[in-house]
């Protein structure tokens, strides 16, 4: 990729993912065209032009308080408003995790959910599909001023009796003690839990959403953040004051939440060193400067166990004010643009990535299948052609031959469709059992009577041990669905291989669910509910707040997977016939054609010019066919795509 500021490349991406829409598009318009399509490949392809639609590149934006998170997040992307747009001052700014996105439908808002909701034993992904919960606060986008306003309100504090602030998990003895205030009658809190901010700002437009996160405390009590919001974004900017170091909180945030998110998977992590401006001394000079820089990234990395080059010193304050008044020396000077760089070209090419598998898992096996159908076609009417034109038609009996053997291949065709129920119903019938062994009922089952001995459970150690009991119920749920797998994948090789032995088809390699992906999710869950469980801030918090929030974002982020399996094993086995389906369709299309065509010529020889321009024309049709299809392939491979036929 070049060497573009990050919101062109986001536009670059942008107008990439349209025109990958607008070639699947064309090939589903192709299939219908053609009567190449059915019920389940139209649905298929429907789901993933509404997933490519709606498809959004999370950056999440990590760090303890007063390291200058929301001063980045506005010289990254707000600084064109001319304002510190989103609240940014020192101390304790962000008091809750704040969504940034663009929402067509809803407009430009803030939405805020009341602090008390963290009594309730309801998810935050329950709560967003109720919006009449939440505080409404309209934007005016033509008002930059009123927009500032009404950006405040995310700061907002207030005081309640210190018994309410310890249930909501934001007061603890330990960090009182160290405070000196061991027993205060009142305690300030955040008013709100969690800020939805849709704003259509270009980039957000484009598919950005932004993530950001208040602290330590938050990510210990909110296990949402940690266990879904956190691992769903692509890229976590982690920031670091260049004036303090790595602090202890920094540390455990960084162990306990970030490194522990990211490693693992292919999501990647950016720290940032933010405040460099505060490091410059008039007696040392520019020289003293940029060795106080290096120094701190060298401790700093070997504290976090990282490559000195993975650590991005920055200064937000000075890269926002660059950018309001378009002074490039002092943007130079802020090194924003090496930062912008890393995030555009890492995270918008992993972005790609992803897409492209998906979608060549998706519809890959349709595109090979449509080409394979049509080179059959083709290569099925030029035999035909050829043979119509070496008939002798004065010999009746040649024609009536051939009449004889598209009749022996007629009643061919009605035993391939014999076999193909025959070997269909014995597919579904084991198919089903993949299927229903992801099924609702069975994790119901165990859900519900997990839970039932965690209320019962009076110690600790008990409701480690049911916790650990759910975990290795649900893995043993999921062994088995491995099991029914391997054997369904077997079968449905075997009747494909059938068909190509015994009948001729062409070999088109069968799509082969997979249950390893959903099995290694489940396990980082498991992993990371687990630690979450063990962290000292969740054991400083109210225990059994904490042990709701806990097992009810688990349990429904693991229903989620598993009803994810269910979902795609139940499309799967819909369409992984369909290949056989359409070969058959177009046998017999063969077989009727050619059967008119020879009646017609055994009957009047002045049929003969009539059936070959026929032919003819039907050739020209197929190749047009195919010459629209290599069209749209070529179209997906330039946007990236790589499908099995070349």
């Amino acid at each position: 990729m070049r060497n573009l500021e990050f919101k062109e490349q986001m536009r670059e991406y942008s107008q990439w993912r349209s025109k990958l829409m607008q070639a699947i598009e064309m090939y589903q318009q192709w299939r219908l065209r053609y009567g190449m399509h059915d019920a389940e490949s139209d649905n298929t392809i429907l789901n993933l032009l509404s997933g490519l639609k709606s498809d959004r590149i999370t950056l999440a934006f990590a760090a303890e308080f007063s390291r200058g998170k929301t001063e980045l997040i506005n010289a990254l992307f707000f600084a064109e408003t001319g304002l510190r747009l989103l609240p940014s001052a020192p101390g304790r700014t962000t008091m809750s995790p704040t969504e940034l996105f663009w929402d067509e439908e809803g407009g430009s808002y803030i939405r805020l959910l009341n602090i008390e909701t963290r009594l309730e034993d309801v998810s935050l992904i329950e709560l967003k599909q109720e919006p009449q919960r939440w505080k409404h606060i309209p934007l005016d986008c033509n008002s930059p001023t009123q927009m500032q306003e009404a950006f405040k309100e995310l700061t907002a504090k207030k005081s309640v009796d210190r018994e309410v602030a310890e249930k909501l998990g934001l007061w603890s003895k330990r960090e009182a003690a160290e405070q000196g205030n061991l027993n205060p009658a009142k305690v300030e809190i955040p008013c709100w839990r969690h800020a939805l901010i849709s704003f259509p700002h270009p980039l957000l437009k484009e598919g950005l959403a932004i993530l950001d996160t208040p602290g330590l405390n938050a990510l210990g009590t909110e296990p949402e953040l940690t266990l879904s919001m956190l691992p769903s974004a692509q890229t976590i900017v982690f920031l670091l004051a260049a004036d303090t170091g790595v602090t202890k909180s920094d540390l455990e945030m960084w162990r306990s939440h970030v490194f522990k998110v990211s490693s693992g998977s292919k999501q990647s992590v950016a720290v940032v060193m933010n405040k460099i401006d505060a490091m410059w001394d008039d007696l040392t000079g520019e020289k003293g400067y940029e060795s106080a820089i290096h120094s701190q990234i060298k401790a700093s990395a070997d504290i976090l166990r990282i490559d000195e080059k993975a650590i991005f010193p920055v200064s937000a304050k000075q890269a926002l004010l660059a950018k309001v008044k378009h002074d490039p020396e002092l943007l130079e000077r802020s090194r924003l643009a090496t930062l912008e760089n890393y995030l555009a070209n890492d995270i918008l090419k992993e972005r790609r990535t992803i897409l492209m598998n998906a979608i060549v898992r998706d519809i890959g096996f349709m595109v090979n299948e449509s080409l394979s159908l049509v080179d059959v076609s083709y290569s099925n009417a030029i035999s035909q052609l050829e043979e119509v034109k070496k008939i002798d038609f004065e010999n009746k009996d040649m024609t009536g031959k051939l009449l004889a053997e598209m009749r022996d291949r007629q009643n061919q065709y009605m035993a391939t469709v014999e076999n193909f129920q025959t070997s269909r119903q014995v597919f579904l019938t084991q198919a089903k059992m993949l299927v229903d062994s992801f099924g609702k009922e069975r994790v119901d089952e165990i859900v519900k009577r997990t839970r039932e001995d965690m209320a019962k459970s009076l110690t600790t150690y008990s409701m480690k041990q049911n916790m650990r009991k759910l975990f290795d119920e649900l893995r043993d749920l999921l062994q088995d669905s491995v099991d029914l797998t391997n054997e369904t994948r077997r079968l449905i090789k075997a009747i494909h291989k059938k068909f190509k032995d015994e009948y001729g088809f062409v070999e088109i390699e069968p799509q082969l669910f997979s249950i390893a992906a959903y099995q290694l999710e489940l396990e980082q869950i498991f992993a990371e509910g687990e630690a979450f469980r063990a962290s000292a801030k969740t054991t400083m918090t109210e225990q059994s707040i904490v042990i709701n929030k806990l097992y009810g974002t688990l349990i429904a982020k693991a229903r989620h997977i598993l009803k994810q399996a269910h979902d795609d094993a139940a499309t799967w086995s819909s369409n992984v016939m369909t290949p056989l389906m359409h070969q058959i369709k177009d046998y017999k299309k063969q077989i009727d054609g050619r059967l008119l065509m020879l009646r017609k010529i055994n009957e009047s020889k002045g049929n003969v010019a009539e059936s070959i321009t026929a032919l003819e024309e039907q050739l020209k049709q197929i190749r047009k066919q195919r010459e629209e299809l290599v069209f749209m392939i070529k179209m997906m491979r330039t946007e990236g795509l790589q499908f099995d036929n070349k």
